[in-house]
C-alpha cells in the first residue's frame, strides 16, 4: 500500500518531498490545496481528502499544527476514527503535549490501529536538506513500520522507549533551543547597542567555543534583520507552553524558559508570530526603548 502523508506546512512539505524523492509510493493531503502541487511534480499523488489518504495507505505520516487538527483529520471522537486507523500504523510527527500523544495512543489502539511518535527536531532548512533528527516512540510493530520511513528525511533516529518518551524528549531539546536562540538575540542586541561591529562580533563568536550548528544559522539572520521564517516565532511560543505546562505537571522549575515564554509572547503580540524565531530580537528591543522611556521620564 501507499504511505500516506498529511499536513505540508513549513516543515512537512519538504519532509515529504524528501521521501516523494526517495521514490516512496506516497499520497498526500493537505487543508490548503496549493501546497500540494510541489509534491505532485515531484510523483506523489494527491489525494481529493484526508479519508482517501487513509483508505489507500498502510501507514500515514502526520506532521499537523497542532492536537485539534491532529483530531480532526483521524476524526477522533466520532465513529470515522476506527474508519481511518483500523489495520494501519499512525505516525505522529508534530509536537503536542506528552498526555495528549499518550491518550491518542489508546484511542487508536481500541479503534484496531497502531500508533508511534516520531517527533523531530530541527526547521525548514534541516528539513529540505533530510538532516533533521527523529525520536521515535510506541510498540515494536508501530516503531518498526515508523523507521524505515524516517531515513530520508532525518539523518538520524533515536529510539526513545514507550510512549510518550519521545515528545518529552523533543521539549527538553526545544528548551535548549529557546534558551540557546534567545541568548544569541539579547548577545546580539548588546553588541550592536554598545557600538561594536555586528560582522565582528559574529565572526568572534563564530571561532569560539560557544560557536554552533544553530548560531551559524540564526546569527547571519540577525545581522541581516532576516526574519524569513525557518521556525515561526508562534510556533516557538506553542513549544514553550507545552514545555512549561510539563513542567508544571512535574512540578519542574524552569526559570530560564519562563523568561523566554514572556518574550515570546511579547514578540507575537507586536504582530510577528509568522517571522522567524529570532524576531525575538523585536521583543528585546522594544523592552530597550521602554527602559530608555523610563529614564528620560522626570
Amino acid at each position: 500500500m501507499d504511505v500516506g502523508f498529511i499536513g505540508l506546512g513549513v516543515m512537512g512539505g519538504p519532509m515529504a518531498l524528501r521521501l516523494a524523492r526517495a521514490g516512496t509510493p506516497l499520497v498526500v493531503w493537505n487543508r490548503t490545496p496549493r501546497r500540494a502541487e510541489p509534491l505532485r511534480a515531484a510523483g506523489a499523488e494527491v489525494a481529493a481528502d484526508a479519508a482517501e489518504v487513509f483508505a489507500r495507505a498502510g501507514v500515514v505520516l502526520l506532521m499537523l499544527a497542532d492536537e485539534a487538527a491532529v483530531d480532526a483529520v483521524l476524526g477522533r471522537g466520532t465513529p470515522e476514527l476506527a474508519a481511518r486507523v483500523a489495520g494501519r500504523t499512525i505516525v505522529h510527527m508534530g509536537t503536542t503535549a506528552p498526555e495528549y500523544s499518550r491518550a491518542l495512543e489508546a484511542d487508536i489502539h481500541t479503534a484496531g490501529g497502531r500508533y508511534a511518535e516520531a517527533p523531530v527536531s530541527g526547521s525548514r532548512v534541516p528539513a529540505e536538506q533530510g538532516r533533521l533528527v527523529a525520536m521515535l516512540a510506541g510498540e515494536e510493530d508501530a516503531v518498526a513500520a515508523a523507521r524505515p520511513l524516517l531515513a530520508p528525511m532525518c539523518r538520524e533516529t533515536f529510539g526513545c522507549g514507550a510512549v510518550p518518551g519521545a515528545l518529552l524528549m523533543k521539549l527538553s531539546v526545544n528548551l535548549f533551543l529557546i534558551t540557546q536562540v534567545t541568548g544569541l538575540a539579547e548577545a546580539f542586541h548588546f553588541a550592536e547597542r554598545q557600538g561594536l561591529d555586528r560582522g565582528l562580533f559574529l565572526e568572534v563568536l563564530d571561532a569560539g567555543p560557544m560557536a554552533s550548528a544553530v548560531s551559524r544559522m540564526k546569527a547571519p539572520k540577525l545581522r541581516e534583520r532576516d526574519f524569513a521564517v525557518q521556525a515561526a516565532a508562534l510556533d516557538v511560543l506553542k513549544n514553550n507552553r507545552l514545555i512549561a505546562d510539563a513542567a508544571r505537571n512535574a512540578r519542574l522549575a524552569s526559570p530560564l524558559l519562563d523568561v523566554c515564554h514572556a518574550l515570546f509572547r511579547e514578540t507575537v503580540a507586536e504582530g510577528h508570530g509568522g517571522e522567524d524565531m529570532v524576531a525575538v530580537l523585536r521583543a528585546i528591543e522594544t523592552r530597550t526603548a521602554g527602559e530608555r522611556a523610563a529614564t528620560r521620564t522626570p
